[in-house]
């Protein structure tokens, strides 16, 4: 049995690592896409779901487009699945619809199959938002919500890719959030190139798992998202250019991983990290980045210092004398060189692995704590 390096859960599905393949219309099918199997999630599509969308998927086609149409689009999409079925990662279909009853019958057959259904709120052919389809479903909330909340009922687990920048992403993110959503996978666009901060903001607004997606092309990159607060990252026109990018990512993240114990640690909140970093910071008693991230996440400096001490008492990070503070409650992540910590860890015999994990659960109690 391989070893079980990650522990990525949502709902019934469990991930073996968060690297994924994003779908890219036209190419992303169950032929192609099973290359890919030691990514941790492989997403298919986007699947055109009725006949308005298929009809909009020729016209894109004539100009050029690669585009999925089937005359039986549930046929097609179950045959899909029954092709990936004996995979060891998880699958998911990205669809379209023009009118909503395919969503129920593809959240139904990706339920079935254990597989996730992910809303296409991205494409931005004019041709589908004409339709009001792909990404015009950004600009009407309420009827993208009201997919979500009826799409949830069937028990699917349930994702919405969508386009940064197109709208306010912090108020959609948390209305999809209030709607239901299990995954919101974020292509951080910007005009003028990417946008790395959005995955940043929706990370200090809501509990909502992140995949993250644009312009990852190597480790560096994925690591830039996983510590602005992605719980994945998806790679799309990179594995056409370069094949071996899954394998390579999958292996530089679980080498990560072995060595930190967290491989989405956030950057410290000096650095730009978002809300998680907390855990990290120190004893708020100087003016720096720390006292804006607390007015943010709402707490006065005195309960932050409470909520430290109190989570750390009767934990290794209770201690370290000769810390700066006289506690690793408040030392900073593993890949920062510090003889100071460095010394209370080996002293208390406590690994790097372990720290980083001790170092996580604060974070999320301290994230479980702030205020909206």
């Amino acid at each position: 049995m391989a070893e079980k390096i990650f522990d990525i859960n949502l709902g019934y599905i469990s991930f073996k690592n968060p690297i994924v393949v994003a779908c890219m219309a036209g190419i992303t099918d169950s032929r192609f896409s099973s290359r890919f199997r030691n990514a941790g999630l492989i997403i298919l599509g986007g699947y055109n779901m009725d006949e308005k969308t298929n009809q909009a998927a020729r016209k894109e086609i004539e100009r050029g487009r690669n585009e999925f149409v089937s005359e039986k689009p549930m046929e097609f999409l179950r045959s899909e699945l029954e092709a990936v079925k004996d995979l060891t990662t998880v699958i998911a279909v990205n669809v379209r619809s023009a009118t909503f009853s395919p969503f129920i019958e593809a959240a139904n057959l990706a339920k079935e199959y254990g597989a996730i259904l992910e809303i296409n709120a991205h494409c931005r052919q004019p041709e589908m938002m004409e339709l009001g389809v792909g990404e015009a479903l950004l600009k009407d909330p309420e009827r993208l919500c009201g997919y979500v909340r009826d799409i949830k009922k069937t028990g699917v687990v349930v994702s919405v890719k969508i386009r940064a920048n197109v709208v306010n992403d912090v108020e959609l993110a948390k209305a999809i959030d209030r709607a239901g959503a299990d995954i919101i996978h974020i292509d951080a666009m910007h005009p003028d190139g990417m946008d790395i901060g959005v995955i940043k903001r929706v990370r200090n607004a809501t509990d909502m798992f992140i995949i993250g997606n644009n312009s990852i092309n190597d480790f560096e990159d994925a690591k830039e998202f996983f510590s602005h607060g992605a719980d994945m990252v998806s790679v799309a026109r990179a594995v056409l250019k370069d094949p071996h990018i899954i394998d390579h990512l999958v292996d530089e993240v679980s080498s990560f991983q072995k060595m930190t114990g967290w491989y989405n640690a956030p950057k410290h909140i000096c650095g730009g990290g978002d809300l998680r970093a907390l855990a990290f910071c120190c004893l708020p008693v100087k003016p720096c980045a720390l006292h804006g991230a607390l007015k943010q996440a709402g707490f006065t400096a005195e309960e932050f210092m409470k909520i430290k001490i109190d989570f750390t008492r009767g934990t290794p990070l209770e201690y370290g004398d000769g810390t700066c503070f006289g506690s690793m409650a408040w030392c900073c992540k593993i890949t920062k060189p510090c003889f100071l910590r460095d010394s209370a860890l080996t002293y208390s015999g406590l690994s790097d692995v372990e720290y980083m994990r001790i170092k996580k659960s604060l974070s999320e109690h301290i994230m479980n704590k702030r205020k909206r």
